[in-house]
């Protein structure tokens, strides 16, 4: 094979210009590809992707972006298995190219599904209403649009696919394009899914951009429109935060930087105990997968002194086991590293460290592989070392070697091991293995402040746990200090991030027509049809039918009581009342809702297919015998559903508020209830 990695700028595919640099095989050693360091017009690049991408993503709603990821996800799940095939070419097992090839693609479902909490709308209204005025005629609320720039991400070499993918996908949910640039030496690998984007016609033109070389200036043309993310180097990542492009324009930049993440054991994990295997696996789980080459992966791995030795015996037994060499041949379990650069690099680092912290496993110089040549390909053995006196010897946390290389720490106490997990100075991950839920909630709490994702592994959840080094699409990854200080993903939080939130103030009604959800206090629009007859296109935000009124009776509420089995003393029992908030028995709050809709609703069958749910739900002032109570049903907020089939009814839902009224006018009960509605059209 001897190809060029191409960039793909401007809606066309190109080779670049510049410096050459050669690509190799990590196993054999061969020569691959050839890339290029430049020849691309950045400026026009981010124009390009402001112009066409960012246009047609801001006009798209969340359900639209939603359903477009969830379709390139399918599309690129039909082609994974060339992707594999590219895969060992960078060392990685089928194991690791599993993590990278289909993590990432599961990153673009889990953020498909995702749409569903996101209205059918291009933009996003947060959190509660806030008023403003005591007469309720001014108001607040936010709501977050789409930024108008691009989103640039910087990715590592060690994940190619998932590195990209994790990003893009929440990117485009929020209605951002995205420029993508891979570090060069596994460009080729990011390059053969993009192709396979572009080729598939399902993003808009101008979403997607990549740059395969070293991309030098791409951060020259950023504004304060755009984002900026980096996964890699701690040291690179401080260098591109000071860009003083992103100082000046004053733009977000998150960073997802390597750091000297820890593994704790329990005091409580002894030999013999499920918790001790699994520290155990765990460990050797993340140094030989991707040959260490992970942000997450365990680097320092803290032990109760009593039980150092068992550790190092058991995971030597363990280490032992694990076949190295040739990702395609039969029984290997670990690969290579990306290349001999970087296999030169981790024996400076570790050679570093072993002046204080002896080699207890494993070999810098030796190695047994299994169908492949070790002077050609970037192998080495898993490398264990112990630091005996970790509070001395302090290079354990400050270097780090990106490879299968841990360290084993002592401790003597809980206290000395968070204060342990604490100087490596801001991690991405800390585990625990214990099945005593006091370790666990006192390490959590004292370690959080340093970690952004913080793992109690035990017996009851290691079945499905998905391990130390995997984070999840719907939390934060990220984390403090030397970690980089950033939050990448995280579910809806990840989304916010591409997205500018803004303050908008105004009268209900104004703030209604704005946000599309109607505020208390806006005018309502009345007319003589049910809101129940009709169907889910026909219903107007703001609409309301103003019900007829019922007087409360003692006899209402002894009824409900012998109906629902409530019978709490305030609603049967006048004389324990004394103390009490109450001047009389009290009408249930239930009984009031359910009152509220026997008078709301149209009992004919039409368009309202089912009750879907209550959301906010308060009772807000007593209701006595002898009061009379009304209802207000007003539109709130419509939200279209997707046909999951051809024969499925095409639906929305609708949610509604429900104001329960006395004969005052005073609300004394307040809730949204949200019903399913059939659509005039079926197609």
């Amino acid at each position: 094979m001897n190809a060029v990695v191409q960039n793909y700028a401007l809606g066309e595919w190109t080779p670049g210009s510049g410096k050459e640099s050669e690509i190799l095989d990590a196993v054999t050693g061969e020569h691959l590809y050839t890339s290029y360091s430049g020849g691309l017009d950045f400026n026009a690049m981010m124009e390009f992707a402001r112009a066409k991408g960012n246009r047609a993503l801001r006009k798209m709603t969340f359900q639209e972006r939603g359903r477009m990821l969830k379709a390139l996800a399918l599309h690129l799940t039909s082609k994974k298995e060339a992707f594999y095939q590219l895969s060992y070419r960078t060392g990685a097992t089928r194991a690791d190219s599993w993590v990278d090839i289909e993590g990432g693609i599961g990153n673009l479902f889990a953020y498909a599904s995702l749409r569903r909490q996101f209205p059918d709308k291009p933009y996003y209204v947060e959190d509660d209403p806030i008023g403003l005025s005591k007469g309720g005629t001014f108001m607040g609320h936010h709501i977050l649009v789409p930024k108008e720039g691009v989103a640039v991400h910087i990715n590592a070499y060690n994940f190619p696919v998932w590195g990209m993918l994790e990003k893009i996908a929440v990117n485009l949910l929020a209605g951002m394009p995205a420029i993508v640039k891979p570090a060069p030496i596994t460009a080729f690998l990011t390059e053969a899914v993009v192709r396979e984007i572009i080729a598939s016609k399902l993003l808009p033109e101008g979403a997607l951009q990549l740059v395969t070389g070293t991309g030098e200036g791409i951060l020259d043309h950023v504004t304060f429109q755009d984002v900026v993310t980096f996964t890699g180097s701690a040291h690179t990542g401080r260098l591109l935060k000071a860009h003083p492009r992103l100082i000046q324009e004053a733009v977000p930049f998150t960073m997802e930087a390597d750091s000297l993440n820890s593994a704790v054991l329990g005091e409580d994990a002894v030999p013999g105990t499920p918790e001790f295997d699994l520290f155990i696996k765990e460990i050797r789980k993340e140094i030989t997968s991707k040959a260490g080459q992970k942000c997450t992966a365990i680097r320092r791995a803290l032990v109760p002194e009593k039980l150092v030795e068992d550790v190092q015996i058991a995971l030597g037994r363990e280490l032992s086991k694990t076949a190295i060499g040739n990702p395609l041949a039969e029984g290997v379990r670990m690969g290579a590293l990306v290349g001999r650069e970087q296999l030169a690099k981790l024996k400076e680092q570790v050679t570093e460290l072993a002046r204080q912290t002896p080699i207890i496993y494993g070999d810098l110089e030796k190695v047994d592989v299994i169908g492949a040549d070790a002077q050609k390909g970037a192998f080495i053995s898993p490398i264990v070392m112990l630091n005996p006196e970790p509070f001395r010897f302090t290079d354990t946390h400050e270097v780090e070697a990106f490879g299968p290389v841990a360290t084993l720490l002592p401790y003597k106490n809980l206290d000395e091991a968070i204060e342990l997990t604490k100087m490596g100075k801001g991690s991405l991950v800390s585990s625990i293995a214990t099945a005593d839920p006091a370790i666990a909630q006192e390490f959590a709490l004292g370690a959080a402040t340093h970690h952004g994702r913080i793992l109690i592994l035990n017996n009851d959840c290691a079945k499905e746990s998905t391990g130390h080094g995997s984070p999840m699409p719907m939390l934060i990854h990220g984390g403090p200090g030397r970690a980089g200080g950033g939050e990448e993903m995280g579910g809806k939080r990840g989304v916010k991030h591409f997205m500018q939130r803004v303050a908008i103030q105004g009268s209900p009604t104004m703030v209604t027509a704005i946000t599309g959800v109607y505020q208390q206090g806006a005018k309502q629009i009345e007319n003589d049809v049910h809101p129940f007859r009709k169907h889910f296109e026909e219903l107007e935000i703001s609409e309301t039918w103003v019900t007829h009124r019922h007087t409360v009776t003692e006899a209402d509420i002894t009824n409900f009581a012998n109906v629902s089995g409530d019978h709490f003393y305030a609603h049967v029992d006048a004389t324990s009342l004394e103390g009490t908030l109450f001047t009389g028995r009290v009408a249930h709050g239930y009984y009031i809702l359910s009152k509220a809709a026997g008078m709301f609703v149209d009992p004919k069958k039409g368009p309202v297919l089912l009750n879907y749910g209550l959301e906010n739900c308060r009772f807000t002032k007593p209701v006595y015998p002898g009061m009379t109570i009304g209802v207000k049903l007003t539109v709130k907020e419509k939200i279209a559903q997707e046909k999951r089939s051809e024969e499925d009814v095409a639906k929305g839902i609708v949610k509604w508020l429900v104001d329960v009224t006395d004969e005052t006018g005073e609300t004394v009960a307040i809730a949204t209830i949200m019903t399913m509605v059939k659509k005039l059209d079926q197609g």
